[in-house]
């Protein structure tokens, strides 16, 4: 008797003929890319009103096998691109898909200007601790004393505290989870996408052939034993009491912020029916 096999839900959200993809043997990217693909079905978004960008990195190929209208752009500079993309076509659902590298680093000027415009983007960001396509080098959220190939002899530097950041310059909803909390952050993604205002949601993701081995660290399996021992739920809690210095004791994971107030075409709007009266039309037919 044959029996039919189901096709995995994702499975039409993926570009299976560039399979197999370029990732790395236990790498939290395709963890992330799996919850994404779930939380789109959930919400039940028109797929041809949702667009994906990423910058450059292991997290910017995200955007290649997502079988979406999706940009591959240069480094660091997805948030521009989505920023456009957002302001030319407000009906779109605009999802930024990228890397800690791409978007803290080379990017993390335009995360910090999108979040004070509050641009109705989501925007997530992978965190795997370092650069990990172009040879591990040391990152803005590499962590004290950890090895990189820029920081042989380990990082003298501390953690950007991604969330505090996000929230400080106005973003309306944060949240940080890692690729041991599938179902929690499937849950997250749906909020994040369903949120007007730009959202920034953080995966602390295991670099296996960069990160953790260059670290002594084991396998990504035990990064995902570690993430399962060291984190502590603790939703609504101050963003910047969620800094990742204290890595090695505990890692704070939940939803920290999650306000509601007007997004940056809102304010747009309202300035234009101020100075044109009745000669005002929306900008998107809003």
């Amino acid at each position: 008797m044959s029996v039919a096999l189901k096709q995995n839900p994702v499975e039409q959200f993926l570009r299976i003929d560039r399979m197999p993809h370029i990732w790395c043997s236990g790498c939290g990217i395709g963890t992330s890319v799996n919850c994404f693909a779930r939380a789109v079905l959930e919400c039940g978004i028109d797929l041809d009103k949702l667009c994906v960008v990423s910058g450059i990195g292991c997290t910017g190929r995200v955007a290649g096998y997502l079988r979406l209208d999706s940009f591959h752009t240069t480094h660091g500079r997805a948030i521009p691109f989505a920023t456009g993309l957002k302001l030319a076509n407000p009906d779109l659902h605009v999802v930024v898909y990228s890397g800690d590298g791409d978007l803290a680093a080379i990017g993390g000027n335009h995360l910090i200007h999108a979040a004070r415009r509050n641009i109705d983007l989501t925007i997530i960001c992978v965190n795997n601790f370092n650069y990990g396509m172009t040879g591990g080098q040391v990152a803005p959220t590499t962590h004290h004393e950890k090895v990189a190939t820029t920081t042989p002899y380990g990082d003298p530097e501390y953690p950007f505290n991604l969330p505090y950041l996000a929230a400080s310059c106005g973003a309306v909803f944060v949240a940080r989870w890692t690729t041991y909390h599938v179902i929690q952050l499937t849950k997250t993604i749906v909020k994040a996408l369903k949120k007007k205002g730009l959202s920034f949601v953080e995966i602390l993701a295991p670099c296996p052939t960069l990160y953790l081995r260059r670290n002594k660290l084991g396998t990504s399996i035990d990064m995902m034993k570690y993430f399962k021992e060291k984190s502590i739920i603790k939703h609504g809690i101050d963003p910047k009491e969620v800094s990742l210095e204290t890595y090695d004791k505990e890692i704070i994971v939940g939803e920290f912020v999650d306000i509601d107030k007007p997004d940056y075409l809102d304010n747009y709007n309202e300035i234009l029916k101020k100075k044109l009266g009745d000669k005002f039309q929306p900008w998107g037919g809003k």
